[in-house]
């Protein structure tokens, strides 16, 4: 393990580190100021699905205290905040009246971070889709891709002249895999038609509001966020290599493809594509040139072959982690490799912008001693996977900045308040924050920059 002043003497100068959240995880204040509800509100208030039926009403009730929160932000000694912006806040029914007080909230935070010198990285879509387009269909109905433009469009009018980045949507897969094709999130979908539409639809969502935005403020850098996953094989036999190769393109190539180069996977067509109703010019509009792209990584993937699946395009089953293997409190293999062999991997595949990483950390729910609480596990994984960036930046890979997730404790979506990614831990009864050993070793990382 390297000290954090070696650590940070792999960075250049103007590497930009952060942390990050998102506004269904942390603001509380669900039917405040005219916010409108949205499908995590009702998904989360149906029996079982929810771990103990918790949801964002309350949060980290960052909507009451956001200013002392950007102090604490401040006080980490990073140079940049990534958040996002709930639709619903803005436009209580995902499209029509703006809710002014929605607008008025992301102005006072956004002058609070800038007046604290921070830079200012918000994602317009983290999950949070306005329950009434829902109604509609949501992202399985080919007009939420016009209505999140036209949310896009109010956003930046009113907001970007002070954003110094902004991401279209977050973590597409979890958007229509995870939420759509396995049921896990919400709208709690397990439906094979529904899911391929979404993925389309979704897309093109992001390519009309990379469009809006431009039209608004042409010189607003602009990205989206994926969380790609690096694939291996289980074993080294011909049928598990096959294997990985068709997970990598049902799973990353199928957003990857037609961002980058305007072309879904062969595979993913002749699977999916009747299903997905694509239309001449959809691939125009959704591979827009951008600015940046953002990865989220966690762990790796490893798959074996499996010819009895019915449900899962790639006839491809993960293997669970085995034996001596680290894994952290949410069962997920600890393995920094996979990052930097993934960035090389994709940059190696696509021509792609510069990449920050957007989202990076790791479950540990270490509680409070003494009123210290000593995440080491926490320390460890952000020490090897920022050696792994580092490697990555080595090889080529143009990482131009790092977000680690997350700043606090908060409501882990299916998983509720069970889960703790946090450097930065939260008391739920009390909302006091505290700062725990990782938060200290990140700070001790920037302070020897």
């Amino acid at each position: 393990m390297a000290s954090p002043k070696d650590l940070a003497q792999r960075f250049p100068e103007d590497f930009l580190f952060g942390v990050a959240t998102a506004a269904y995880q942390i603001e509380g204040a669900a039917d405040e100021d005219g916010r409108g509800r949205s499908i995590w509100d009702a998904f989360s208030k149906m029996p079982g699905r929810v771990f103990e039926g918790h949801s964002g009403d309350m949060a980290c009730d960052h909507y009451h205290r956001w200013e002392s929160d950007l102090d604490l932000i401040r006080d980490l000694g990073v140079g940049a905040y990534r958040f996002s912006i709930a639709w619903p806040r803005i436009l209580p029914d995902g499209r029509g009246k703006v809710n002014e007080k929605g607008l008025d909230f992301y102005d006072r935070l956004i002058d609070g971070l800038v007046g604290r010198g921070l830079k200012v990285y918000p994602t317009l879509y983290h999950w949070d889709l306005p329950l009434t387009l829902a109604g509609y269909g949501g992202w399985t109905a080919r007009d939420t891709a016009e209505a999140f433009a036209d949310y896009t469009e109010i956003v930046v009018r009113r907001l970007g002249d002070r954003m110094d980045a902004l991401a279209t949507i977050n973590e597409p897969w979890c958007i229509c895999h995870l939420s759509h094709l396995y049921g896990i999130h919400a709208p709690g979908e397990q439906n094979r038609a529904a899911f391929a539409v979404a993925v389309h639809t979704l897309n093109r969502a992001h390519g009309l509001s990379v469009q809006a935005a431009r039209a608004v403020k042409p010189d607003l850098p602009m990205g989206i966020v994926l969380n790609a996953y690096s694939i291996y094989p289980a074993t080294d036999t011909p049928e598990d290599r096959l294997a990985a190769q068709r997970a990598f393109q049902f799973h990353n190539g199928i957003y990857f493809g037609p961002l980058f180069e305007g072309a879904y996977p062969q595979e993913v067509l002749e699977d999916l594509g009747a299903a997905m109703d694509i239309r001449a010019g959809d691939l125009e509009t959704i591979r827009q040139p951008l600015d940046w792209w953002g990865l989220n990584y966690y762990t790796p993937w490893r798959v074996r072959e499996e010819a009895d699946l019915d449900a899962d395009y790639p006839q491809a089953a993960a293997v669970p982690p085995k034996g001596d293997v680290p894994v952290t409190d949410i069962g997920w293999e600890v393995d920094a490799t996979g990052l930097s062999d993934l960035l090389k991997d994709l940059h190696g595949r696509y021509t792609l912008p510069d990449c920050y990483i957007t989202e990076n950390g790791a479950c540990y729910n270490d509680e409070p001693v003494n009123g210290v609480i000593k995440d080491q596990r926490r320390i460890d994984y952000l020490d090897g996977h920022f050696g792994a960036v580092a490697d990555a930046r080595d090889a080529g890979v143009p990482v131009k900045g790092y977000f680690l997730w997350s700043l606090m404790d908060n409501f882990e979506w299916a998983e509720g308040y069970r889960m703790r990614f946090g450097i930065v831990h939260v008391n739920y009864e009390t909302q006091v924050r505290t700062l725990k050993a990782s938060a200290h070793w990140y700070m001790d990382l920037l302070a020897a920059r």
